[in-house]
Protein backbone atom coordinates (compact mmCIF):
# COMPACT_ATOMS: atom_id res chain seq x y z
CA UNK A 1 0.00 0.00 0.00
CA UNK A 2 1.30 3.58 -0.84
CA UNK A 3 1.42 6.36 1.61
CA UNK A 4 0.75 9.24 0.45
CA UNK A 5 2.47 12.22 2.81
CA UNK A 6 0.83 14.50 4.57
CA UNK A 7 0.94 17.98 4.27
CA UNK A 8 3.17 20.11 6.09
CA UNK A 9 1.70 23.18 7.98
CA UNK A 10 3.85 26.39 7.99
CA UNK A 11 6.62 26.73 10.61
CA UNK A 12 4.58 28.17 13.29
CA UNK A 13 1.24 27.88 12.89
CA UNK A 14 0.98 24.10 14.43
CA UNK A 15 1.31 25.19 18.04
CA UNK A 16 -1.42 27.50 17.79
CA UNK A 17 -4.25 24.69 15.75
CA UNK A 18 -3.36 22.13 17.88
CA UNK A 19 -4.70 23.19 21.19
CA UNK A 20 -7.77 24.26 19.70
CA UNK A 21 -8.54 20.99 17.71
CA UNK A 22 -7.93 19.00 20.52
CA UNK A 23 -10.39 21.18 22.80
CA UNK A 24 -12.82 20.58 19.75
CA UNK A 25 -12.54 16.72 19.68
CA UNK A 26 -12.88 16.57 23.10
CA UNK A 27 -15.79 19.04 23.70
CA UNK A 28 -17.69 17.16 20.83
CA UNK A 29 -16.63 13.14 22.35
CA UNK A 30 -18.40 15.07 25.47
CA UNK A 31 -21.27 16.28 24.00
CA UNK A 32 -22.02 12.85 22.15
CA UNK A 33 -21.68 10.82 25.51
CA UNK A 34 -24.06 13.27 27.32
CA UNK A 35 -26.77 12.96 24.69
CA UNK A 36 -26.73 9.54 23.55
CA UNK A 37 -29.63 8.50 25.24
CA UNK A 38 -31.44 11.41 23.93
CA UNK A 39 -30.13 10.05 20.18
CA UNK A 40 -31.07 7.24 21.02
CA UNK A 41 -34.64 8.05 21.90
CA UNK A 42 -35.29 10.76 19.04
CA UNK A 43 -33.97 8.00 16.84
CA UNK A 44 -36.43 5.16 18.35
CA UNK A 45 -39.42 7.82 18.44
CA UNK A 46 -38.38 8.20 14.10
CA UNK A 47 -38.90 4.84 13.63
CA UNK A 48 -41.83 4.25 15.66
CA UNK A 49 -43.44 7.59 13.86
CA UNK A 50 -42.72 5.64 10.24
CA UNK A 51 -44.03 2.32 11.39
CA UNK A 52 -47.06 3.76 12.03
CA UNK A 53 -47.65 5.93 9.11
CA UNK A 54 -46.32 2.60 7.07
CA UNK A 55 -49.18 0.54 8.67
CA UNK A 56 -52.07 3.97 8.28
CA UNK A 57 -50.64 3.96 4.24
CA UNK A 58 -51.02 0.07 4.05
CA UNK A 59 -54.06 -0.29 6.34
CA UNK A 60 -57.57 -0.39 4.36
CA UNK A 61 -60.33 3.10 5.07
CA UNK A 62 -62.76 1.36 6.29
CA UNK A 63 -60.09 -0.05 9.66
CA UNK A 64 -58.98 3.75 10.14
CA UNK A 65 -61.65 5.00 11.42
CA UNK A 66 -61.90 1.99 14.35
CA UNK A 67 -58.54 2.11 15.04
CA UNK A 68 -58.78 5.79 15.16
CA UNK A 69 -61.29 5.98 17.74
CA UNK A 70 -60.00 2.38 19.79
CA UNK A 71 -56.90 5.19 20.45
CA UNK A 72 -58.53 8.21 20.80
CA UNK A 73 -60.41 5.89 24.02
CA UNK A 74 -57.15 4.37 24.69
CA UNK A 75 -55.57 8.14 25.53
CA UNK A 76 -58.51 9.30 27.57
CA UNK A 77 -58.82 6.55 29.86
CA UNK A 78 -55.14 7.28 29.77
CA UNK A 79 -55.25 10.48 31.12
CA UNK A 80 -58.47 10.30 33.67
CA UNK A 81 -56.21 7.50 35.61
CA UNK A 82 -54.14 8.38 38.20
CA UNK A 83 -50.02 8.58 37.00
CA UNK A 84 -51.68 7.42 33.79
CA UNK A 85 -49.81 10.55 32.16
CA UNK A 86 -46.45 9.66 33.48
CA UNK A 87 -46.71 5.91 33.07
CA UNK A 88 -47.58 6.67 29.71
CA UNK A 89 -44.85 8.86 28.59
CA UNK A 90 -42.60 6.28 30.46
CA UNK A 91 -44.03 3.63 28.14
CA UNK A 92 -43.38 5.32 25.19
CA UNK A 93 -40.13 6.84 26.13
CA UNK A 94 -39.27 2.51 27.00
CA UNK A 95 -40.11 1.72 23.55
CA UNK A 96 -38.67 4.57 22.29
CA UNK A 97 -35.16 3.56 23.70
CA UNK A 98 -35.65 -0.12 22.42
CA UNK A 99 -36.95 0.36 18.83
CA UNK A 100 -33.81 3.09 18.42
CA UNK A 101 -30.79 1.01 19.93
CA UNK A 102 -28.14 0.10 17.64
CA UNK A 103 -28.95 -3.27 16.96
CA UNK A 104 -32.48 -2.88 16.27
CA UNK A 105 -34.13 -4.73 13.41
CA UNK A 106 -35.24 -2.68 11.17
CA UNK A 107 -38.08 -3.27 8.43
CA UNK A 108 -35.30 -3.79 5.85
CA UNK A 109 -33.06 -5.67 7.98
CA UNK A 110 -36.01 -8.10 8.94
CA UNK A 111 -36.92 -8.48 5.17
CA UNK A 112 -33.67 -9.22 4.25
CA UNK A 113 -32.98 -11.79 7.06
CA UNK A 114 -35.88 -13.51 5.80
CA UNK A 115 -34.98 -13.92 2.21
CA UNK A 116 -31.69 -15.46 3.82
CA UNK A 117 -33.34 -17.83 5.62
CA UNK A 118 -35.30 -18.99 2.67
CA UNK A 119 -32.55 -18.73 0.70
CA UNK A 120 -30.65 -21.21 2.95
CA UNK A 121 -33.88 -23.24 3.00
CA UNK A 122 -33.77 -23.81 -0.55
CA UNK A 123 -30.02 -24.89 -0.77
CA UNK A 124 -31.12 -27.57 2.23
CA UNK A 125 -34.03 -28.53 0.11
CA UNK A 126 -32.09 -29.20 -2.79
CA UNK A 127 -28.95 -31.01 -0.78
CA UNK A 128 -31.75 -33.43 0.94
CA UNK A 129 -31.71 -36.37 -2.13
CA UNK A 130 -27.86 -36.33 -1.62
CA UNK A 131 -27.84 -36.78 1.80
CA UNK A 132 -30.93 -37.94 3.06
CA UNK A 133 -30.74 -41.79 3.71
CA UNK A 134 -33.63 -43.81 2.70
CA UNK A 135 -35.14 -45.85 6.00
CA UNK A 136 -33.20 -43.53 8.46
CA UNK A 137 -33.57 -45.56 11.70
CA UNK A 138 -32.46 -41.72 13.38
CA UNK A 139 -35.96 -40.64 14.50
CA UNK A 140 -34.66 -36.86 14.31
CA UNK A 141 -32.52 -37.14 10.71
CA UNK A 142 -29.87 -34.24 9.69
CA UNK A 143 -32.05 -33.93 6.47
CA UNK A 144 -34.68 -34.77 6.03
CA UNK A 145 -37.48 -33.31 3.24
CA UNK A 146 -39.65 -31.42 6.16
CA UNK A 147 -36.05 -30.39 8.36
CA UNK A 148 -34.76 -26.97 8.32
CA UNK A 149 -31.38 -25.80 7.95
CA UNK A 150 -30.44 -24.46 11.06
CA UNK A 151 -29.01 -27.93 12.22
CA UNK A 152 -27.46 -28.49 8.78
CA UNK A 153 -25.62 -25.34 8.39
CA UNK A 154 -23.19 -24.23 10.59
CA UNK A 155 -21.96 -20.72 9.40
CA UNK A 156 -23.48 -18.61 6.84
CA UNK A 157 -22.42 -15.63 5.15
CA UNK A 158 -23.85 -13.32 2.65
CA UNK A 159 -23.10 -10.40 0.38
CA UNK A 160 -24.49 -7.22 0.24
CA UNK A 161 -26.50 -8.05 -2.49
CA UNK A 162 -28.24 -10.63 -0.38
CA UNK A 163 -26.20 -13.85 -2.02
CA UNK A 164 -23.95 -16.75 -0.65
CA UNK A 165 -20.79 -15.46 -0.12
CA UNK A 166 -19.65 -18.66 2.38
CA UNK A 167 -21.24 -21.64 3.31
CA UNK A 168 -20.61 -24.17 6.28
CA UNK A 169 -22.22 -27.79 5.36
CA UNK A 170 -21.98 -30.38 7.72
CA UNK A 171 -23.21 -33.47 6.16
CA UNK A 172 -24.12 -37.45 7.45
CA UNK A 173 -21.07 -39.57 8.29
CA UNK A 174 -22.61 -42.16 5.31
CA UNK A 175 -22.19 -40.02 2.48
CA UNK A 176 -19.61 -41.73 0.02
CA UNK A 177 -16.92 -38.46 0.44
CA UNK A 178 -14.39 -40.42 -1.15
CA UNK A 179 -16.42 -40.97 -4.19
CA UNK A 180 -15.23 -37.92 -6.67
CA UNK A 181 -18.93 -38.47 -8.71
CA UNK A 182 -20.74 -37.85 -5.25
CA UNK A 183 -18.63 -35.12 -4.33
CA UNK A 184 -18.86 -33.12 -7.30
CA UNK A 185 -22.80 -33.85 -7.77
CA UNK A 186 -22.77 -31.99 -4.59
CA UNK A 187 -20.56 -29.37 -5.76
CA UNK A 188 -22.90 -28.56 -9.35
CA UNK A 189 -26.08 -28.49 -6.85
CA UNK A 190 -24.63 -25.92 -4.54
CA UNK A 191 -23.18 -24.03 -6.93
CA UNK A 192 -26.15 -24.22 -9.35
CA UNK A 193 -28.60 -22.89 -6.15
CA UNK A 194 -26.04 -19.81 -5.33
CA UNK A 195 -25.61 -18.42 -8.92
CA UNK A 196 -24.34 -20.12 -12.22
CA UNK A 197 -22.54 -16.92 -12.93
CA UNK A 198 -19.67 -16.71 -9.90
CA UNK A 199 -16.97 -19.19 -9.60
CA UNK A 200 -16.77 -21.43 -6.00
CA UNK A 201 -14.37 -23.13 -3.95
CA UNK A 202 -15.23 -26.34 -2.08
CA UNK A 203 -13.09 -27.81 1.02
CA UNK A 204 -14.43 -30.93 2.21
CA UNK A 205 -12.95 -31.97 5.62
CA UNK A 206 -13.51 -35.73 5.91
CA UNK A 207 -12.49 -35.66 9.27
CA UNK A 208 -15.48 -33.80 10.24
CA UNK A 209 -17.81 -34.33 8.14
CA UNK A 210 -17.62 -30.75 7.10
CA UNK A 211 -18.03 -28.95 3.66
CA UNK A 212 -16.77 -25.38 3.00
CA UNK A 213 -18.00 -23.86 -0.17
CA UNK A 214 -16.52 -19.82 -0.77
CA UNK A 215 -16.43 -17.46 -3.62
CA UNK A 216 -12.91 -16.53 -4.10
CA UNK A 217 -11.69 -14.08 -5.36
CA UNK A 218 -10.73 -12.44 -8.78
CA UNK A 219 -7.35 -13.54 -10.37
CA UNK A 220 -5.04 -10.96 -11.37
CA UNK A 221 -5.67 -9.82 -14.47
CA UNK A 222 -4.48 -7.48 -17.57
CA UNK A 223 -0.81 -8.52 -16.64
CA UNK A 224 1.52 -8.52 -19.48
CA UNK A 225 4.16 -10.62 -20.29
CA UNK A 226 7.11 -9.30 -19.08
CA UNK A 227 10.58 -10.92 -17.47
CA UNK A 228 9.39 -12.73 -14.04
CA UNK A 229 11.72 -12.98 -11.42
CA UNK A 230 12.46 -16.73 -11.85
CA UNK A 231 15.55 -19.38 -11.16
CA UNK A 232 16.28 -21.30 -14.11
CA UNK A 233 14.39 -23.98 -15.10
CA UNK A 234 10.84 -21.84 -13.72
CA UNK A 235 8.35 -21.00 -15.58
CA UNK A 236 5.53 -18.87 -15.16
CA UNK A 237 2.11 -20.52 -16.29
CA UNK A 238 -0.25 -17.97 -14.81
CA UNK A 239 -1.55 -16.57 -11.54
CA UNK A 240 -3.81 -18.04 -8.99
CA UNK A 241 -5.44 -17.37 -5.52
CA UNK A 242 -3.19 -15.87 -2.57
CA UNK A 243 -3.51 -18.76 -0.18
CA UNK A 244 -2.92 -21.37 -2.81
CA UNK A 245 0.24 -20.70 -3.02
CA UNK A 246 2.83 -19.05 -0.49
CA UNK A 247 5.60 -17.71 -3.10
CA UNK A 248 4.76 -14.11 -4.59
CA UNK A 249 6.70 -12.26 -7.42
CA UNK A 250 6.69 -8.91 -8.47
CA UNK A 251 4.76 -7.73 -11.96
CA UNK A 252 4.24 -4.64 -14.11
CA UNK A 253 0.65 -4.07 -14.46
CA UNK A 254 0.87 -0.78 -16.48
CA UNK A 255 2.30 1.54 -14.06
CA UNK A 256 1.56 -0.42 -10.82
CA UNK A 257 3.82 -2.27 -9.56
CA UNK A 258 2.53 -5.28 -7.44
CA UNK A 259 3.39 -8.88 -6.01
CA UNK A 260 1.14 -11.34 -6.96
CA UNK A 261 1.02 -15.39 -6.51
CA UNK A 262 2.20 -17.69 -9.48
CA UNK A 263 2.05 -21.03 -10.92
CA UNK A 264 5.20 -22.22 -10.96
CA UNK A 265 6.40 -25.09 -13.34
CA UNK A 266 9.73 -26.24 -12.70
CA UNK A 267 12.05 -28.58 -15.16
CA UNK A 268 15.06 -29.74 -15.64
CA UNK A 269 16.72 -33.01 -14.64
CA UNK A 270 15.27 -33.12 -11.21
CA UNK A 271 11.40 -32.05 -12.18
CA UNK A 272 8.98 -34.69 -11.44
CA UNK A 273 6.64 -32.17 -14.05
CA UNK A 274 9.30 -32.20 -17.09
CA UNK A 275 6.81 -31.73 -19.94
CA UNK A 276 3.33 -29.76 -20.38
CA UNK A 277 0.04 -30.38 -21.74
CA UNK A 278 -2.20 -27.69 -22.18
CA UNK A 279 -5.78 -28.32 -22.98
CA UNK A 280 -8.47 -25.70 -24.03
CA UNK A 281 -11.77 -24.47 -25.80
CA UNK A 282 -11.21 -22.68 -29.22
CA UNK A 283 -9.98 -18.69 -28.38
CA UNK A 284 -9.39 -19.84 -24.83
CA UNK A 285 -5.90 -18.61 -24.61
CA UNK A 286 -4.04 -22.45 -25.79
CA UNK A 287 -1.57 -20.98 -28.12
CA UNK A 288 -1.44 -17.98 -26.06
CA UNK A 289 0.38 -19.90 -22.91
CA UNK A 290 2.84 -21.78 -25.34
CA UNK A 291 3.74 -17.95 -26.57
CA UNK A 292 4.40 -16.96 -22.82
CA UNK A 293 6.59 -20.61 -22.41
CA UNK A 294 8.57 -19.49 -25.22
CA UNK A 295 9.09 -16.34 -24.37
CA UNK A 296 10.94 -17.51 -20.68
CA UNK A 297 12.24 -20.56 -22.32
CA UNK A 298 14.53 -18.33 -25.12
CA UNK A 299 16.15 -16.69 -21.91
CA UNK A 300 17.86 -19.97 -20.76
CA UNK A 301 17.84 -22.23 -23.91
CA UNK A 302 16.87 -23.27 -27.38
CA UNK A 303 13.00 -23.64 -28.57
CA UNK A 304 11.69 -25.52 -31.59
CA UNK A 305 8.07 -24.74 -32.90
CA UNK A 306 5.51 -26.91 -34.77
CA UNK A 307 2.49 -25.02 -35.38
CA UNK A 308 0.31 -27.82 -36.44
CA UNK A 309 -2.78 -25.28 -36.97
CA UNK A 310 -0.79 -23.63 -39.49
CA UNK A 311 -2.10 -20.19 -38.45
CA UNK A 312 0.38 -18.19 -38.05
CA UNK A 313 0.55 -17.60 -34.43
CA UNK A 314 4.56 -18.33 -33.63
CA UNK A 315 5.63 -16.41 -37.36
CA UNK A 316 6.80 -13.59 -34.70
CA UNK A 317 9.53 -16.09 -33.70
CA UNK A 318 10.92 -16.64 -37.22
CA UNK A 319 14.60 -16.17 -37.86
CA UNK A 320 14.99 -14.80 -33.89
CA UNK A 321 18.45 -16.11 -31.65
CA UNK A 322 17.92 -19.36 -30.16
CA UNK A 323 14.80 -20.53 -32.47
CA UNK A 324 15.68 -23.31 -34.10
CA UNK A 325 12.69 -23.59 -36.52
CA UNK A 326 9.01 -22.61 -36.65
CA UNK A 327 7.45 -25.05 -38.78
CA UNK A 328 3.83 -25.09 -39.92
CA UNK A 329 3.98 -27.73 -42.59
CA UNK A 330 3.76 -31.53 -42.31
CA UNK A 331 6.87 -32.07 -44.27
CA UNK A 332 8.82 -29.37 -41.97
CA UNK A 333 7.19 -30.95 -39.14
CA UNK A 334 8.25 -34.34 -39.57
CA UNK A 335 11.62 -33.66 -40.43
CA UNK A 336 12.17 -30.98 -37.43
CA UNK A 337 10.88 -33.76 -34.78
CA UNK A 338 12.85 -36.74 -36.65
CA UNK A 339 15.77 -34.08 -35.66
CA UNK A 340 14.81 -33.63 -31.95
CA UNK A 341 15.19 -37.75 -31.89
CA UNK A 342 18.23 -37.88 -32.92
CA UNK A 343 19.39 -35.24 -30.62
CA UNK A 344 17.69 -36.45 -27.88
CA UNK A 345 19.17 -39.56 -28.43
CA UNK A 346 23.15 -37.65 -29.01
CA UNK A 347 22.77 -35.76 -25.78
CA UNK A 348 21.82 -39.27 -23.99
CA UNK A 349 25.23 -40.59 -25.89
CA UNK A 350 27.22 -38.11 -24.65
CA UNK A 351 25.75 -37.59 -21.49
CA UNK A 352 26.61 -41.06 -20.74
CA UNK A 353 30.41 -41.36 -22.32
CA UNK A 354 30.97 -38.14 -20.48
CA UNK A 355 29.96 -39.58 -16.73
CA UNK A 356 31.52 -42.86 -17.07
CA UNK A 357 35.01 -41.10 -18.11
CA UNK A 358 34.77 -39.27 -14.87
CA UNK A 359 34.06 -35.53 -16.59
CA UNK A 360 31.31 -33.04 -16.97
CA UNK A 361 28.94 -33.50 -19.45
CA UNK A 362 29.32 -31.05 -22.44
CA UNK A 363 27.80 -27.74 -22.77
CA UNK A 364 25.84 -28.62 -25.65
CA UNK A 365 24.30 -31.58 -24.11
CA UNK A 366 23.06 -29.58 -20.95
CA UNK A 367 21.78 -26.67 -22.38
CA UNK A 368 17.95 -26.72 -22.18
CA UNK A 369 16.47 -27.63 -25.47
CA UNK A 370 12.17 -27.14 -26.13
CA UNK A 371 10.20 -28.34 -28.24
CA UNK A 372 6.40 -26.88 -28.58
CA UNK A 373 3.84 -28.19 -30.07
CA UNK A 374 0.35 -26.73 -31.09
CA UNK A 375 -2.25 -28.60 -32.36
CA UNK A 376 -0.85 -32.05 -32.78
CA UNK A 377 -3.65 -33.73 -33.89
CA UNK A 378 -3.71 -30.92 -37.21
CA UNK A 379 -0.36 -31.86 -38.03
CA UNK A 380 -0.55 -35.80 -38.11
CA UNK A 381 -3.70 -35.73 -40.13
CA UNK A 382 -2.08 -34.20 -42.73
CA UNK A 383 1.45 -36.19 -42.17
CA UNK A 384 -1.05 -39.36 -42.66
CA UNK A 385 -2.31 -37.97 -46.03
CA UNK A 386 1.12 -37.29 -47.28
CA UNK A 387 2.12 -40.84 -46.13
CA UNK A 388 4.50 -39.57 -44.08
CA UNK A 389 5.25 -40.89 -40.27
CA UNK A 390 3.01 -39.59 -37.32
CA UNK A 391 4.77 -36.23 -35.42
CA UNK A 392 2.83 -38.00 -32.32
CA UNK A 393 4.76 -41.25 -32.74
CA UNK A 394 8.15 -39.08 -32.99
CA UNK A 395 7.20 -37.23 -29.34
CA UNK A 396 7.72 -40.62 -27.50
CA UNK A 397 11.53 -40.45 -27.57
CA UNK A 398 11.83 -36.85 -25.93
CA UNK A 399 8.92 -37.52 -24.05
CA UNK A 400 10.17 -40.91 -22.42
CA UNK A 401 14.16 -39.60 -22.45
CA UNK A 402 13.72 -35.34 -22.70
CA UNK A 403 14.04 -35.20 -18.85
CA UNK A 404 17.68 -36.85 -18.46
CA UNK A 405 18.66 -35.22 -21.87
CA UNK A 406 17.25 -31.59 -21.21
CA UNK A 407 14.65 -31.71 -23.64
CA UNK A 408 11.42 -30.85 -22.67
CA UNK A 409 8.12 -30.64 -24.74
CA UNK A 410 4.81 -28.54 -23.86
CA UNK A 411 1.87 -29.90 -26.36
CA UNK A 412 -1.52 -27.85 -26.70
CA UNK A 413 -4.88 -29.13 -28.17
CA UNK A 414 -8.26 -28.55 -28.39
CA UNK A 415 -10.98 -30.25 -26.33
CA UNK A 416 -12.29 -32.07 -29.45
CA UNK A 417 -8.96 -33.46 -30.26
CA UNK A 418 -7.90 -34.53 -26.92
CA UNK A 419 -8.49 -38.18 -27.62
CA UNK A 420 -6.14 -38.25 -30.58
CA UNK A 421 -3.52 -37.21 -28.65
CA UNK A 422 -1.14 -40.44 -27.91
CA UNK A 423 -0.42 -42.64 -25.01
CA UNK A 424 3.05 -40.91 -24.64
CA UNK A 425 1.89 -37.68 -24.45
CA UNK A 426 -0.67 -38.77 -21.96
CA UNK A 427 0.94 -40.47 -19.78
CA UNK A 428 4.11 -38.47 -19.84
CA UNK A 429 2.76 -35.23 -19.81
CA UNK A 430 2.83 -34.58 -15.74
CA UNK A 431 2.24 -30.77 -15.66
CA UNK A 432 -1.49 -30.43 -17.02
CA UNK A 433 -3.49 -27.08 -18.28
CA UNK A 434 -6.67 -26.60 -18.51
CA UNK A 435 -8.43 -23.37 -20.14
CA UNK A 436 -11.83 -22.41 -20.85
CA UNK A 437 -15.55 -24.08 -19.78
CA UNK A 438 -15.26 -27.92 -20.04
CA UNK A 439 -17.30 -30.51 -19.03
CA UNK A 440 -16.40 -32.52 -15.64
CA UNK A 441 -15.52 -35.57 -17.92
CA UNK A 442 -13.10 -33.49 -20.13
CA UNK A 443 -11.92 -31.69 -16.71
CA UNK A 444 -11.31 -35.33 -15.00
CA UNK A 445 -9.63 -36.44 -18.64
CA UNK A 446 -6.96 -33.80 -18.36
CA UNK A 447 -6.30 -32.93 -14.36
CA UNK A 448 -7.27 -36.51 -12.76
CA UNK A 449 -9.95 -34.32 -10.85
CA UNK A 450 -13.34 -32.79 -11.79
CA UNK A 451 -14.48 -29.50 -9.99
CA UNK A 452 -17.18 -26.28 -10.72
CA UNK A 453 -15.79 -25.14 -13.93
CA UNK A 454 -15.70 -21.18 -14.23
CA UNK A 455 -18.71 -19.58 -15.90
CA UNK A 456 -18.41 -19.73 -19.54
CA UNK A 457 -20.04 -16.70 -20.65
CA UNK A 458 -17.90 -14.59 -17.56
CA UNK A 459 -14.72 -15.88 -17.64
CA UNK A 460 -11.79 -13.89 -18.71
CA UNK A 461 -9.55 -15.09 -21.77
CA UNK A 462 -7.28 -17.06 -20.69
CA UNK A 463 -8.71 -18.42 -17.49
CA UNK A 464 -9.08 -21.94 -16.17
CA UNK A 465 -7.00 -24.48 -14.23
CA UNK A 466 -3.56 -26.18 -13.65
CA UNK A 467 -2.08 -29.54 -11.71
CA UNK A 468 1.40 -29.95 -11.57
CA UNK A 469 1.67 -33.90 -10.56
CA UNK A 470 -0.36 -34.77 -8.28
CA UNK A 471 -0.49 -31.93 -6.54
CA UNK A 472 -4.08 -29.46 -6.08
CA UNK A 473 -6.26 -27.68 -8.86
CA UNK A 474 -5.31 -24.37 -8.63
CA UNK A 475 -7.49 -21.45 -10.71
CA UNK A 476 -5.01 -20.24 -13.51
CA UNK A 477 -5.04 -16.37 -15.32
CA UNK A 478 -2.62 -16.88 -18.34
CA UNK A 479 -0.45 -13.44 -18.84
CA UNK A 480 -1.54 -11.61 -21.99
CA UNK A 481 0.76 -12.47 -24.18
CA UNK A 482 -1.10 -12.03 -27.83
CA UNK A 483 0.40 -12.46 -31.36
CA UNK A 484 2.45 -9.25 -31.35
CA UNK A 485 1.19 -9.44 -35.51
CA UNK A 486 -2.21 -9.79 -34.86
CA UNK A 487 -3.97 -5.91 -35.33
CA UNK A 488 -7.03 -7.00 -33.25
CA UNK A 489 -4.94 -7.28 -30.22
CA UNK A 490 -4.57 -4.44 -27.74
CA UNK A 491 -1.26 -2.37 -28.32
CA UNK A 492 0.35 -2.22 -25.53
CA UNK A 493 -0.21 -6.24 -24.82
CA UNK A 494 2.07 -6.71 -28.70
CA UNK A 495 4.45 -4.06 -27.45
CA UNK A 496 5.34 -5.83 -24.39
CA UNK A 497 5.78 -9.25 -26.77
CA UNK A 498 7.50 -7.77 -29.01
CA UNK A 499 10.07 -6.37 -26.49
CA UNK A 500 10.51 -9.71 -25.05
CA UNK A 501 11.76 -11.07 -28.75
CA UNK A 502 15.49 -11.84 -28.64
CA UNK A 503 16.88 -10.28 -31.73
CA UNK A 504 16.86 -11.65 -35.24
CA UNK A 505 20.19 -13.94 -36.32
CA UNK A 506 22.38 -12.57 -38.68
CA UNK A 507 21.23 -13.92 -41.89
CA UNK A 508 17.83 -12.44 -41.12
CA UNK A 509 19.03 -9.48 -40.58
CA UNK A 510 20.94 -9.71 -43.92
CA UNK A 511 17.90 -10.62 -45.89
CA UNK A 512 15.57 -8.55 -44.33
CA UNK A 513 18.28 -5.47 -44.96
CA UNK A 514 18.57 -7.05 -48.97
CA UNK A 515 14.74 -7.17 -49.01
CA UNK A 516 14.69 -3.22 -48.01
CA UNK A 517 17.50 -2.59 -50.56
CA UNK A 518 19.61 -1.58 -47.60
CA UNK A 519 22.87 -3.16 -45.81
CA UNK A 520 22.38 -4.48 -42.41
CA UNK A 521 23.53 -3.70 -39.57
CA UNK A 522 25.84 -6.69 -39.48
CA UNK A 523 27.18 -5.70 -43.08
CA UNK A 524 27.85 -2.73 -42.25
CA UNK A 525 29.88 -4.04 -39.17
CA UNK A 526 32.22 -6.25 -41.26
CA UNK A 527 34.25 -3.52 -43.24
CA UNK A 528 34.71 -1.40 -40.13
CA UNK A 529 35.92 -4.70 -37.72
CA UNK A 530 38.61 -5.45 -41.18
CA UNK A 531 39.80 -2.04 -41.14
CA UNK A 532 40.76 -1.89 -37.38
CA UNK A 533 42.00 -5.61 -38.08
CA UNK A 534 44.50 -4.32 -40.57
Amino acid sequence: MVRWPFPRQPAGTGAAVRPALRVLRAGAAGALDVLHPLIVVVRGLARLTMLVLRWWARAPKDRRGPVFFLAAVAVMVVALMPWGPAFAVAVVVGAAAWQGRDGARTVAGAAREDAENTRLQAVYDALVPFFALQNDPDPDPLYAHDGAWERAFEEAEFTDEGRIERLLVRYPAHFPDGDPAHRLAVEQRLGAKSGRDREYRFVWDEERNELEMTVPGPLPQGIRAQRFVTGPGEIVLGFTDADAVHRRIPVNDGERALDVPPVLWRTGARSAESHLLVVGAPGAGSSTLLRSVVLQALQHGDVLVVDGSGSGEFACLAGRDGVLAVETSATGAVASLEWVVHETERRLTAASRARQAGHPVPEDARRPLWVVVDRPAAVSHLARTEGRRDPRELLQVPLRHGRAAQVTVAVAEHFECADELGRAVRSQTRARVLLGDASPEEMWAVLGEATVPPPGTHAAPGRGFARLGAGPVLRLQVPAAPDPLDDAAGEAERQAVLGLLPPLTASQARALGAQAGQPSDASRAKPEARAQAT
